[in-house]
């Protein structure tokens, strides 16, 4: 009986792990993508032993960042890695075999926006990846004067406005959940 019982946990939990994993591929926070830094993003960055080069800087709106002896440093769009590399090159110059950390302290750039016919318009800061219809709830949901079948979602990117349109009614009924789309840094959904 015990040896049915170990055998029925261990299929338990190799089915959980098994569910969590098939659900980490749709989410590049999940799936252990690098985050990429934005604009508002708080960054602890220190080289060991210099407590001179010990700083807690915010990525400007431009994307950059100010490091002592090295100046600005191109910081939005890297990821932390990428960063970290560019910074211990530069102060290479003039720390010798710099250990340098970089650690991300606030993540303020992950902002979507939700305007017009919902309870609750406005940015929303984000921790985690979210679907249209969770930025939906998130402002309290449509008004009853809202154009469910109407929504539009606005994507900014290599100078262009990418437009996706979102049928609440469909979606909430479990159809055509394609257009149910991951947002983005920056997404407007408007509901007309």
């Amino acid at each position: 009986m015990k040896r049915f019982v170990s055998l029925v946990c261990g299929f338990c939990l190799l089915l959980l792990i098994t569910v969590s994993l098939s659900g980490a591929e749709e989410s590049p926070l999940l799936s252990g993508e690098p985050y990429e830094l934005g604009p508002g993003d708080v960054l602890d960055i220190s080289v060991w032993k210099d407590e001179a080069q010990t700083k807690t800087v915010v990525v400007l709106p431009d994307g950059t960042i100010s490091f002592p002896l090295i100046g600005e440093v191109m910081a939005a769009g890297k990821t932390v890695g990428q960063l970290k590399e560019e910074i211990r090159q530069k102060v290479s110059t003039f720390v010798p075999d710099p250990v340098l950390t970089v650690i991300v302290h606030q993540v303020n750039s992950m902002l979507i926006y939700v305007v017009g016919r919902v309870n609750n318009p406005g940015r929303f800061l984000l921790s985690t990846n979210i679907n249209v219809l969770q930025a939906l709830t998130m402002a309290g949901g449509l008004n009853p004067f809202a154009k469910r079948d109407k929504i539009t979602i606005m994507r900014e990117g290599a100078g262009e406005t990418k437009i996706f349109t979102f049928n609440y009614d469909e979606v909430a009924a479990g159809e055509n959940l394609t257009q149910n789309i991951r947002l983005r840094r920056g997404d407007v959904v408007v509901v007309p």
